[in-house]
Parts: C-alpha cells; structure tokens; sequence
C-alpha cells in the first residue's frame, strides 16, 4: 500500500509524516495487521553475532527505541536504535528535515534530538523483539569536543546489557566540531577508553558486547586509512560506511537542496561505496564493514556487499520506497 500513501505523506512537513508513519505502523502492530515478513535467508555471522539476514535498519528511523517491534515485522535481520545522548535534548530549531524528490534524497539537519540514554534503555527494556539490537551512541550538543569520550562512556555503560552491538557515532554533520573525533589523535584516544570500558563491562556483565565506529564519507584516501590502522590497532569489532555527507553534488540546484545539514538518499551511494570500497582494502579483513549510504534499490546493497561490506542498512530509501525495499534487498544480497 505504500505507493498509494506515499503522496499522502509527501504532502505533510517531512518530520510530521516521519512521526505519523511510525505511530501508525505501531498502531497496525499493536492490532495484529502488521503481516509483512520477509524471508530470513542467508544468516550471517559477523562481530560474533548471528545475523538472519544481512539487511538492517539504519540509525535515526528510531531515535528513542519507541518502535523496535513494529520495525522488526518487515523483515530487518538487525536494527539499530539512536542516536541516544546522556541527556534529553531537543535538537535544532525546525524545520530540520527536508525532502528532494528528484534526487530521492533527504536533507536532514535534527541535531541528534532525543529524550536521552535513560529513556532509551527502558523502551528497550520492554520490548519483545529478540533478534539483533544495535543501539546508537553520540555526545550531547552542549559537551566540549575535549569532553566527548565522557558522554559516549556514559552512554556506553548504561546500553551494555541491553545491546547486542553498540555503534559509536562520531561522524554526524548535525553536532558542532563531532566529526572532529575522526582525526587521528582524539580519534586514538577515544578509542583507548571505548575499548577499556569496553572489557571492564564484559567482566561485569558476563557478555561481550561488540563495538562498531560509524564514518562519514567525506573522507579522503589518507583518513580512511588512518582510521583504518586505529580501527584495528584498538581492537575495534566493526565500521560502519557511512553517515549522511555535507557535498551537495548534483542537487544544489533542486528546492531544498542547499539546506545546510547532511544529505542522504541516492546522491551519497556512489561517495559511500567509494569509502567502503577504500576502506575494505585499508583493513584486509581485519574487522567487518556494515554498509550504508543511498540503498534504494537491491542492486544498490549489492554493490555494498561487493565493495567490501558484510552487512548493509537502510533508511532514505524506505522513505521512497517503503517496506517493500526490505524484502527485496534481502532477496538481492541473499
């Protein structure tokens, strides 16, 4: 039915359209109508986790864990929950969200607004889902860049037991000076305590929790492997290419299209691929890559897997294309 509600919700402020389909996808849960479900071909182990299928849900659908059951009835083989931050946080002044029709892109600039870790942590704690839960983490807005591993130390500690992985973001656009944290020695240094709290948490709560790091892709040659050589000198169980970019290539010229904030959606696959690809050398299989960045078809997700990814995810494109895409990029990269 998506194709027939899609102008409906185009018609409405992109963020109330976000909020609207979600609460009515709860709603279908809740009463049972909810039937779509996919196939779960071709489990995956990855970070030592068993994964169903390789096709997961993206960060920032599902900021606060408030929908994980409903998502989970379209089939994902993984969600992932966030960004989360230790405090509550609006996030920018609206509006913050904008759509570009004619590149399939989204625009978005929501500054990582969310009702905080504490909240997260007990929508999580009721639901029902089982299957791979990745939870988000990010510092807030107000945290000096030079106190950032204190909020991802914070977060971190309070989602352990209730993540299967938890993927450390530090390449959002939206936050002032946060992709700062990708160069070389804050990068090294916050890894250093990530990992060390890491392996403090795991002999207190008897479970190994993996750690991923997220990127952007408005890296060059020299970062992406430099990043690399961090990634695996800490121990880093994955990367996760890429976040949203800040180039406007090819939509500067559409309505909306030189909105600040990152963009998504089909501009970003090819500088996506680009970086994993890139950064699947720079590892030699060190540690996986989950693949994102402009999936809006399954031939889009098997050009992740082909460059380099292990695992991809998704979020533009079920804005265009709906729960549809989950099960046909299943199919694809199954």
């Amino acid at each position: 039915m998506y194709p027939l509600l899609r102008p409906l919700l185009f018609s409405l402020d992109p963020e109330t359209a976000h909020h609207a389909t979600l609460d009515a996808l709860k709603t279908a849960h809740n009463l049972g109508l909810l039937c779509i479900r996919h196939p779960t071909e071709n489990p995956r182990t990855v970070m030592g986790l068993t994964f169903p299928n390789p096709v997961g849900l993206a960060a920032g659908l599902d900021k606060n864990g408030s929908y994980i059951d409903a998502l989970s009835a379209l089939g994902f083989g993984f969600i992932e929950v966030g960004t989360v931050t230790p405090r509550p946080q609006p996030g920018n002044p609206k509006p913050r969200m904008f759509r570009l029709p004619e590149a399939q892109a989204i625009i978005n600039r929501m500054g990582f607004n969310n009702l905080g870790v504490d909240a997260l942590v007990e929508n999580v704690k009721c639901v029902k889902y089982r299957g791979i839960l990745g939870i988000n983490i990010g510092k807030n807005f107000d945290t000096p860049i030079d106190r950032a591993a204190d909020d991802y130390l914070i977060c971190l500690r309070k989602v352990y037991a209730h993540a299967s992985y938890v993927a450390i973001n530090i390449s959002s656009p939206n936050t002032k000076n946060l992709r700062q944290l990708q160069g070389g020695d804050e990068l090294g240094a916050l890894l250093a305590q990530l990992k060390a709290e890491q392996e403090s948490l795991a002999n207190q709560h008897g479970k190994y929790v993996p750690l991923a790091v997220k990127i952007a892709p408005d890296l060059d040659k020299e970062q992406i492997q430099q990043i690399a050589s961090l990634l695996i000198h800490h121990n880093i169980d994955g990367v996760i290419a890429t976040n949203t970019t800040l180039s406007r290539d090819g939509v500067e010229n559409l309505p909306h299209g030189t909105e600040a904030g990152g963009l998504s959606g089909a501009p970003v696959r090819e500088k996506s691929t680009a970086v994993i690809r890139e950064l699947a050398t720079a590892l030699n299989g060190a540690l996986p890559i989950i693949g994102v960045g402009g999936i809006l078809s399954g031939a889009d997700a098997v050009e992740k897997i082909q460059a380099g990814a292990a695992l991809v995810q998704i979020y533009s494109g079920m804005i265009y294309r709906g729960p549809d895409l989950v099960g046909e990029t299943i199919k694809s990269v199954g």
